[in-house]
């Protein structure tokens, strides 16, 4: 499976996506998103240890908010793990998600033929209520392997 391009790609794109929605790229937005840039799926702890150890000083709360709003305006997206905590998405474009519940952690995972096979058989069905909004795969697994001990 081939990996998608961030659609996020540049600092520059990035930029562009905050101007669009009347937010400056101040430095705490830049740094929080360099750090996703590089953890691609992580919780505002995991960003704000990130961040601890490259010299900034951002709270976690200062961090979630960032990241919360990034996901309200649709710049990233949210995941919610098996535990009920919040993880965040760097990556908006339309992919599906392996969720790894030994190890608490995502990872992407491209194929195209399952994506298209849901969405067209989705597509046909009803749902007395409700409409379809969108479709948001998430595969539940575990590691069939062992992590060796170092």
């Amino acid at each position: 499976m081939v990996r998608a391009q961030h659609p996020i790609s540049t600092l520059e794109d990035f930029c562009t996506q905050l101007r669009r929605h009347g937010l400056k790229a101040t430095k705490q937005r830049l740094a929080v998103h360099g750090a996703m840039m590089e953890l691609e799926h992580a919780s505002a702890d995991m960003v704000r240890e990130k961040l601890a150890l490259e010299g900034s000083k951002v709270t976690s709360a200062s961090v979630y908010n960032i990241l919360s709003q990034l996901a309200d305006y649709h710049i990233y997206n949210r995941r919610l793990s098996a535990t009920n905590k919040m993880f965040f998405d760097v990556d908006g474009s339309k992919h599906i998600h392996l969720y790894d519940r030994e190890n608490h952690c995502y990872r992407n995972l491209i194929d195209e033929e399952l994506s298209t096979l849901v969405a067209s058989h989705l597509k046909r069905r009803r749902f007395k209520g409700f409409t379809v909004e969108d479709i948001d795969i998430q595969i539940i697994a575990k590691p069939t392997r062992k992590k060796k001990k170092i």
